[in-house]
């Protein structure tokens, strides 16, 4: 791909090749996207700083029943994510069904007034990821085809960094305005339901619909088999089918793709033993005994360290290699749950957990759409990304269910022995599935 066109001599590139090496990493498309992801992440933030304190300690909810409502409010997005990415797909217009999932999300977050039993809030919440996991797929899938196929890393990190400052700025709201209000939990919800108003309006205003599939930005570099119809035919031609359904049969047909199997394998082993992030601000809380007051600025560690670092990953990503960095995130990831779990009581020892935790998601969340999307090809872009993230999502329902058991029936302690322990197996088996020597299974540009 790109790193090869960098031998060519200079003026050798024509057509469609110059223009992809002269499109900018960073599109206006992309900086609009992450605009409507920042505030949104404002809002979606500000409630989930504060939801699991609410929950434990407000509703009396055991760490088993916590575990349950937490894998509810990520499976359903992940159920959801292949219908969002199906629907774009088919009616090729990713912006409408992006702000269906927006729109959906903010509906919800009022109605959090309403709840105040864990059956209500549930229900709210199984809405809200609902409204998410239609719109990631197609958000994504409009990312992926903004930007030049030479810099997805470097796009998905500015998208994501940008993601990330709404998800800094959330708890920070939620921490002050728990300090300032007497009943600040229901202040929390309604400034949030506000601000998620907001993220759709600029949604509506300012991000571009799907670009055009002759686009020369976010092209694989090879035509799908299906597209494939003869010596000399030019899928751009108006006689060939560059504009074809994406049906149910072409999006199953994306997993005969080994490249995308084994991206979709290794995401769902390692989201198997990932724990939630719910579970390690409460595994952090009560490790080192911080305060009620100071839990809502947990994610707030993790939200700097990944928006300083998410740009710089994805654009090493690009240049090394995608499972290096992919592999290294999970790597740093295992070291946090070894902090937990068997450093002394430092003073240090939160702010190190919350590095490490950053670190993980800088070098993972952009690194693996990028790597997804220069596999699949661009009619059924976001479906690919949603069979992965899918996949990934439902897996950490999973791990949310069987940790929360696990904590319930053995103590915190062991069960953050077992989940650091299948991390570093599944790490292993990932880095074998993804090795360089089986190109068809790498995670590089």
């Amino acid at each position: 791909m790109y790193l090869a066109d960098r031998s060519a001599p200079s003026g050798a590139q024509t057509g469609p090749d110059r223009g992809a090496l002269r499109a900018p990493a960073v599109t206006s498309a992309v900086l609009a996207l992450g605009t409507v992801s920042m505030i949104t992440d404002i809002s979606s933030e500000m409630v989930t700083a504060v939801l699991p304190l609410y929950l434990v300690a407000g509703l009396g909810l055991s760490p088993l029943g916590f575990g349950a409502l937490d894998g509810v409010y990520n499976g359903v997005s992940a159920l959801v994510q292949l219908t969002g990415g199906h629907l774009a797909d088919r009616v090729r217009n990713h912006k409408l069904i992006a702000g269906l999932g927006y729109g959906l999300s903010a509906l919800c977050k009022p109605l959090l007034l309403l709840a105040h039993s864990l059956g209500p809030v549930g229900v709210v919440l199984a809405l809200e990821r609902t409204g998410k996991g239609l719109r990631t797929a197609p958000r994504d899938a409009l990312i992926s085809l903004s930007a030049p196929a030479g810099a997805q890393g470097r796009a998905f990190g500015v998208h994501r960094a940008m993601d990330t400052t709404g998800a800094l700025l959330g708890p920070l709201a939620a921490f002050l305005i728990l300090g300032a209000v007497a009943d600040g939990y229901d202040t929390v919800f309604g400034v949030s339901a506000c601000v998620a108003a907001l993220g759709v309006v600029v949604l509506v205003l300012f991000v571009p619909g799907t670009p055009a599939l002759s686009a020369t930005a976010g092209q694989n570099p090879a035509p799908p088999a299906s597209e494939a119809r003869g010596p000399g035919r030019n899928p751009g031609s108006r006689h060939s089918r560059a504009h074809p359904t994406a049906g149910p049969r072409e999006a199953l047909a994306l997993l005969r793709l080994p490249r995308l199997r084994a991206l979709a394998a290794c995401a769902a082993l390692l989201g198997l033993t990932t724990v939630s992030d719910a579970f390690v601000y409460l595994l952090l809380q009560r490790r080192t005994g911080i305060g009620e007051q100071w839990f809502p600025l947990l994610p707030l560690g993790t939200a700097a360290v990944f928006l300083l670092l998410a740009v710089p990953a994805g654009a090493l990503a690009d240049r090394i290699g995608r499972r290096t960095v992919f592999l290294t995130g999970h790597a740093l990831l295992l070291a946090g749950y070894g902090l937990l779990l068997w450093a002394p009581g430092w003073p240090v020892l939160p702010y190190l957990v919350l590095v490490l935790h950053g670190l993980f998601y800088a070098a993972t969340d952009g690194v693996l759409p990028a790597a997804v999307a220069a596999t699949v090809p661009r009619q059924l872009r976001a479906t690919g990304l949603a069979l992965v993230g899918t996949g990934q999502a439902l897996a950490r329902f999973g791990c949310s269910l069987a940790f929360g058991g696990a904590w319930t029936l053995w103590g915190p302690g062991p069960a953050l022995s077992a989940a650091a322990a299948g991390l570093l197996c599944s790490a292993v088996v990932a880095g074998f599935v993804l090795r360089p020597t089986a190109p068809a299974a790498d995670l590089s540009p």
